[in-house]
């Protein structure tokens, strides 16, 4: 029997897409690190009625365990711990020491920021973060927000609900807590591993590994897999239970014969398998960019440790800064124009002599939505990488928003540095 959870995130600036959700896919991976599979992740606004249903939905689905995210502040639409106590039957009440530990808390953030607030208004908004449902488990706040574990009443049946704050770094911290928590071990007691395997491809059709996985389904059975086509990436995800260990391993060796052309990675990302392979061969590299504007150095740089093997990056939008910064030849740019192979290997090329970099990667063309022409259209995009055994260059047509031609020149660049560095299939 495995073992499944629901997840409520609530708030009406994630709802509307202000903020986006960072806690449901958080909590997920987690869970199915213990072994837990998540049914459902609902997204609510701050409205009561809407988290009763999204409650009373997911005890319905046989959920074990129930966990909240956010509405637990201070504020008047922050109710999800009075909700959650009365969907459990707990009426909740003050708790005179919780009330001392945050009223503690927000005094110290308040001196610390140098905050002035009135007083009533304090201590009115504290003691509603005090509010605890009868027989609830308090998980000690990471913030200023205690989180929950609320069991059924006695006269009921469910799950017991893990009400966690929203604040990501906030909700991570308690994590730990909530999952020891009585009422939540004893709903996770009966969990099995449930282990998930990684298969990346690039350059192969989603219809085209649609119709392997086709072919190969008699045989999949205790395999769970879906495919996710991202920026021109394939991945195939595989989760299952640890006695279907064999029946994975027969299904990866039958996909890398398959796709021996095109899989680059059995498990780690692009990013990680370039950062991993950059520090280990002792390479640097140094980045001239145009259109993406930054973006290949930021997403270099995001890894930790990376200070080791990214030396810098310019980003040169004019045709004066390309020269200027970069020593683009100015008859190279009057001859080419900025949007072509040759500027790309000169910026490729300037960018590695100016920081003195093993390996330099040039990126320029017309990310739109204006700028384009018949010969040059927008979405035209040359890129070059260059190290010590020579060069390799794309010419990209590329679909899409401005954005969406960004973002896929930078994973291109990445392609690129992956296989100068690491062989495989051709970017």
């Amino acid at each position: 029997m495995v073992t499944r959870a629901g997840i409520v995130v609530t708030g009406t600036e994630v709802l509307t897409g202000r903020v986006a959700d960072r806690n449901g896919p958080w909590l997920a991976e987690q869970l199915r690190g213990l072994g837990v599979d998540v049914g459902h992740v609902v997204v609510v606004g701050d409205r009561p009625d809407d988290l009763r249903s999204a409650l009373s939905f997911l005890v319905g689905t046989g959920a074990d365990l129930v966990i909240t995210t956010g509405g637990l502040g201070p504020t008047a639409d922050d109710l999800t711990a009075q909700v959650v106590g009365e969907f459990q039957g707990r009426p909740s009440a003050v708790d005179p020491e919780l009330e001392q530990r945050v009223a503690q808390v927000v005094a110290r953030l308040m001196a610390r920021r140098g905050w002035r607030a009135d007083a009533a208004a304090t201590a009115a908004g504290v003691r509603k973060q005090a509010l605890v449902p009868d027989g609830a488990t308090v998980l000690e706040p990471v913030g200023t927000a205690p989180g929950l574990v609320v069991p059924p009443a006695a006269d009921r049946t469910g799950p017991p609900v893990v009400v966690l704050p929203g604040p990501p770094a906030e909700l991570r911290g308690m994590w730990p807590a909530a999952v020891a928590a009585a009422p939540a071990r004893a709903a996770l007691a009966g969990a099995a591993e449930l282990r998930q395997e990684t298969l990346r491809l690039w350059g192969t059709l989603e219809a085209q590994l649609a119709a392997t996985l086709r072919e190969l389904e008699p045989g999949l059975a205790g395999l769970e897999i879906t495919t996710c086509l991202r920026e021109g990436e394939l991945e195939v995800v595989t989760r299952f239970p640890a006695d279907a260990q064999v029946v994975y391993d027969r299904f990866a060796a039958d996909l890398a014969e398959r796709y021996a052309g095109t899989l680059f990675s059995t498990g780690p990302g692009l990013d990680e398998l370039v950062g991993a392979a950059l520090a280990e061969r002792g390479l640097r590299v140094a980045t001239g960019e145009s259109c993406t504007g930054g973006l290949l150095a930021a997403r270099l740089t995001e890894r930790p440790g990376s200070s080791t093997s990214v030396f810098g990056g310019v980003v040169a939008y004019a045709n004066s800064a390309k020269e200027q910064l970069l020593g683009v030849p100015a008859a190279v740019l009057a001859e080419h124009g900025a949007v072509s192979a040759e500027v790309a290997r000169a910026l490729a090329d300037g960018a590695r002599g100016r920081f003195g970099a093993d390996i330099g990667v040039g990126i320029t063309g017309v990310a739109g939505p204006g700028g384009g022409s018949a010969e040059k259209p927008v979405g035209t995009v040359h890129l070059c990488v260059v190290g010590p055994d020579g060069a390799s260059s794309r010419a990209l047509a590329l679909p899409g928003s401005r954005s969406t031609v960004r973002n896929r020149s930078v994973t291109m660049a990445m392609h690129l540095l992956r296989e100068l560095l690491l062989g495989g299939p051709p970017a």
